[in-house]
């Protein structure tokens, strides 16, 4: 039996919250768990394209010590997750669209496209809905 997807809605701009998302999603991708991220509010801010680490993440003491430990990047985890597993990741279109940014705004390679908040909700009803 398959294993039901992963729905991964990422709202929070916090470091710890992105790093975990991130891990969650590569993990279940690479484990044959297909992963849907749907990204809004300030955790869009964290993929401007163009950004340091130090401009993309802030945080508390786990994003210090993230950071001083050189732990993997989550943007690098997602494109992981991408590349290795069933993951895709959409860019909310409300954000999108106050920000006024086009996909080319993101990090390069990581948005399948822009979907709003409905459409995902509506497909996360066939698997494990989780909110950071």
């Amino acid at each position: 039996m398959a294993a039901a997807p992963l729905f991964i809605l990422l709202c929070s701009g916090e470091h710890e919250k992105i790093q975990m998302a991130a891990m969650l999603a590569s993990v279940a991708a690479v484990s044959d768990r297909p992963v849907r991220v749907f990204v809004s509010m300030n955790a869009i801010l964290a993929f401007e394209k163009g950004k340091s680490a130090e401009e993309r993440y802030h945080g508390g003491e786990f994003s210090r010590l993230i950071k001083e430990n050189k732990v993997p990047d989550a943007i690098e985890l997602f494109g992981q997750g991408k590349m290795l597993g069933d993951m895709t990741m959409h860019a909310c279109s409300m954000v999108m669209d106050l920000k006024k940014w086009e996909l080319d705004h993101l990090a390069d390679g990581l948005f399948d496209g822009m979907l709003g908040l409905t459409k995902f909700l509506a497909d996360a009803e066939d698997g494990e809905l989780m909110t950071l």
